[in-house]
């Protein structure tokens, strides 16, 4: 079992965190929905004393982590960045993910803030306030997984555990300039975690490192962590996905894309380009209406009857377009779901992964984007659309971020289903170049 890389003790850690938090100059108050400070003191000060008896439980022991607020906890409801929650039944059992953290010796410092109910890719939300971006705080964070970033790119949590429906985790990790993972679905127990989309939801973490990150997503799936060995890129087979996802980039983007594969290129990866025939019939399956909407209509279908005005409107919206769709084209784009994910797994056999930018563009400003439907929806696609392709495919997906002097812009690295533990030492060979 590895060690924690993590240095000083876990308490001094933790009330670093905990100032951060309560700053008033910085973004505590928009970045954390709820606290846990007495218990996170009581699971610091746990964890110092078993490090000094040499009894730590590996690499999150004493690692101060947040939450995003779609997990149950038990004793309080689980409210997934909604007023429509504030209400609700306390939650009895916690969720599977977080308990397996607890089991590692993790702190749980607090639930983060998050679009209400995950669904879109800016982060913003009208209910609990939007978290401002680290690098521009006019800047929106990214979503669903806002306050999670912020969290961690602010120094208030070191690492933390967010969803990803269709870049939750990589989209704000890439606009806030930190490490955010997609795993494949399967790996981590999506239980207890207030659902967007039962075909698409996966649980991830994001952190300052993609050792932090390979640590989290191990003990969350149940697994012993094993030290992260970078992987040698000499020989690397990387494909460029020309086409689509590399069209209306930001300019930005394209200079700090173009710069990794130069680096890439110097350092011996073989890069190809890799036209991606699968995207249009996957458009075309879900042309109709995509699955999140879909079934987000059926998770909310009571409240769209008694509590329609509750809901943010920009999120009210799109739940409603999932509510017009007939049966038969549901099942149809399932149907053709699970044989274009047969064809790109059998598409990328030959790769070891695929790289390309995590979001098309940069953080919009907050004031562009929070009152203006047509500017949101255009953001939200932009940013949405090369994270989500990962997801509707069942891939795992990883974004790290390049170094730039400006905005924050994701690398992204995609590779086959439960080839996850290959693709974190894949990033981490990446990260030590970039």
């Amino acid at each position: 079992m590895t060690k924690s890389t993590a240095t000083g003790s876990s308490r001094d850690r933790l009330e670093a965190c905990l100032a951060r938090i309560e700053d008033p100059a910085g973004e505590g108050r928009r970045a954390m929905i709820r606290l846990y400070t007495d218990r996170a003191r009581a699971c610091a000060d746990a964890s110092d004393i078993r490090a000094r008896l040499g009894l730590g439980l590996g690499p999150l022991d004493g690692r101060v982590i947040s939450i995003k607020d779609l997990f149950d906890i038990p004793g309080e409801a689980t409210t997934a960045g909604s007023k429509l929650l504030r209400d609700a039944a306390p939650a009895t059992t916690e969720a599977p993910a977080i308990a397996r953290l607890r089991a590692a010796g993790a702190v749980i410092i607090g639930k983060t803030n998050m679009t209400e109910f995950a669904f879109s890719g800016v982060g913003i939300n009208p209910h609990y306030g939007t978290p401002g971006n680290p690098a521009d705080r006019s800047r929106i964070p990214g979503g669903s997984s806002s306050g999670g970033a912020v969290s961690v790119a602010d120094g208030m949590a070191e690492i933390t555990i967010g969803s990803d429906t269709g870049g939750s985790t990589r989209i704000p990790a890439a606009l806030c300039g930190i490490v955010g993972l997609k795993p494949s679905q399967y790996r981590i127990p999506t239980t207890g975690a207030f659902p967007l989309s039962f075909s698409l939801d996966s649980i991830g973490p994001m952190g300052r490192t993609v050792a932090d990150c390979a640590a989290a997503d191990a003990v969350m799936a149940g697994e012993t962590p094993a030290a992260l060995s970078p992987m040698a890129l000499a020989g690397l087979r990387l494909g460029i996905p020309r086409g689509l996802l590399l069209e209306n980039l930001e300019a930005a983007v394209v200079q700090a894309f173009d710069i990794a594969l130069a680096v890439l290129g110097k350092a011996g990866v073989s890069l190809s380009d890799q036209p991606l025939d699968l995207l249009a019939p996957m458009l075309e399956a879900t042309g109709k209406g995509p699955f999140a909407a879909i079934e987000a209509a059926h998770i909310h279908r009571d409240w769209f009857e008694s509590r329609a005005g509750d809901f943010d409107p920009l999120v009210r919206g799109r739940i409603e377009r999932g509510r017009t769709i007939p049966a038969m084209d549901y099942v149809f784009a399932q149907r053709r779901r699970t044989e274009l994910i047969r064809a790109m797994d059998a598409r990328l056999a030959d790769l070891d992964a695929l790289v390309l930018p995590t979001t098309a563009i940069t953080a919009p400003k907050i004031a562009d984007l929070a009152n203006e439907e047509a500017a949101f929806t255009a953001a939200n696609l932009l940013l949405l659309r090369n994270p989500s392709m990962a997801n509707f495919f069942d891939l795992c997906a990883i974004s790290l971020p390049l170094p730039v002097s400006g905005l924050p812009v994701g690398l992204m690295l995609v590779a086959r289903n439960g080839q996850d533990r290959r693709l974190l030492q894949i990033a981490a060979g990446i990260e030590k170049i970039i």
